[in-house]
């Protein structure tokens, strides 16, 4: 177990670092900081003895300083709504053997369809065609046909089994050729980190992106922090309900086109001039911010800061009926916004859930993510540099590119509630 760091200790230092990558990876600015971080100690006090969470208590110390990186772990399941904060050590208990259980059944039924699953090892290469066909050795990409029974060569080269092996169902199909991307992704992610070296933990991650990519077929692949496979799925599966509309993609739209779309209006009512400026750039449809809004600052921020960033933005727009709003069947239902029980104090719910509720903004479709407000406040810091020096789409590029390493997650959250503030006021303005 880490113990409890001094006041002002860097977050990276719990994140180790390759030595050869130290120069090229942005510098943490999040401090532990005692009295406003929720630290090993408040955390615990915060359960009564049957184990319900003090979840208002949390949010305010969250809210103010993040969390300490040795109970970060316990702390998201809460906040993406794995448990209820009214349950109790025992209810919990159960509740996670009955999801280990679930997710063990799913990746038992993944294994089924691709050994791979479970193996410890990571697919790089397609195990399979378009067709159906499978590849005999998916590490090995033959030019030439194979003279031995049994096999033959596909359009493309690649030595594939014979039809008694093909499969036919599509469902099977699209998973089995996400694989290999999968395990690409897998290998390039954050390596830098010495975590990820470990192949054991690479091959986790593979599994836990393989047997999700199964389990939600509409938006299958797309590109955590807990010793339990299982336990670290459930977070991700939870994170995910959240984000998951980011990733729907059709040939008509970008999953991610309503978030641009909010991110437009927002500007154009807060500052008027840098919208008309990039409108006039041809950024007016704000593409220039996707990849903000895909990986949420990751590449902007060191990794520790990344999850600092994550688990406040979290924590503000926690509300209590998270939990109750998530089917314990499994993936397939997505029910997020909309529903907000009743509750005894105001303070249950995260800064920028109360300013919602008081402006009336959870009507419709539900509230803007603040997601949206930190990028807004991202063009509202460099909206001088943007006006001044963008003559292009590939000068507002080049200018936001640049805030890697520069951008200081705790002020950008600030900086967000205050444009949201704003923002939600203007708007109430023009109705009256």
């Amino acid at each position: 177990m880490m113990r409890w760091g001094s006041s002002g200790e860097a977050a990276d230092s719990f994140y180790q670092v390759r030595p050869a990558c130290s120069q090229s990876v942005p510098n943490t600015k999040f401090k532990i900081m005692a009295g406003k971080t929720l630290s090993v100690r408040k955390w615990h006090a915060a359960f009564t003895r049957e184990g319900c969470l003090d979840i208002a208590s949390v949010l305010s110390r969250i809210q103010r300083g993040g969390v300490h990186p040795a109970i970060r772990g316990e702390v998201w399941e809460f906040l993406l709504g794995c448990y209820d904060p009214g349950s109790t050590f025992d209810e919990r208990d159960q509740i996670r053997h009955r999801r280990r259980m679930q997710y063990a059944r799913w990746k038992e039924e993944c294994r089924e369809m691709d050994s791979h699953v479970g193996s410890c090892k990571i697919i790089t290469a397609p195990i399979i065609t378009e067709d159906g066909f499978p590849i005999k050795d998916p590490l090995v990409l033959l030019e030439a046909a194979s003279k031995e029974q049994g096999t033959s060569t596909s359009s493309s080269g690649v030595e594939v089994s014979d039809s008694q092996n093909r499969v036919m169902d599509k469902k099977i199909i699209d998973w089995k050729l996400t694989l290999h991307q999968i395990g690409l992704d897998v290998l390039r992610t954050d390596r830098s980190m010495v975590f990820y070296e470990n192949k054991e933990n690479l091959s986790k991650l593979w599994d836990i992106l393989a047997v999700y990519a199964w389990i939600d077929k509409e938006i299958g692949y797309c590109q955590v922090l807990l010793n339990d496979e299982a336990d670290a799925f459930w977070c991700f599966e939870r994170l995910m309900r959240r984000l998951r509309g980011n990733f729907r993609c059709t040939q008509q739209s970008v999953g991610v086109e309503n978030q641009l779309q909010h991110l437009a209006s927002i500007i154009q009512v807060l500052n008027p001039k840098l919208h008309d400026h990039l409108e006039t750039l041809g950024g007016g449809d704000y593409l220039f911010a996707f990849r903000m809004f895909m990986v949420l600052f990751r590449r902007e921020l060191s990794f520790g800061d990344s999850l600092y960033l994550w688990e406040m933005m979290w924590a503000l727009e926690y509300y209590p009926g998270i939990f109750s709003n998530h089917d314990e069947t499994g993936a397939a239902t997505h029910k997020i916004e909309g529903f907000k029980p009743k509750v005894k104090s105001i303070r249950q719910f995260g800064k920028y859930e109360r300013e919602n509720m008081k402006n009336g903004a959870n009507a419709g479709d539900g509230p803007v993510p603040i997601s949206v407000f930190l990028v807004a406040s991202v063009l509202k810091e460099n909206s001088s540099k943007l006006l001044q020096e963008a003559q292009g789409i590939d000068d507002v590029i080049r200018i936001l590119n640049n805030v890697n390493g520069d951008l200081d997650a705790k002020r950008a959250c600030a900086v967000a509630l205050k444009l949201h503030k704003k923002y939600l006021k203007k708007l109430q303005g023009k109705k009256t």
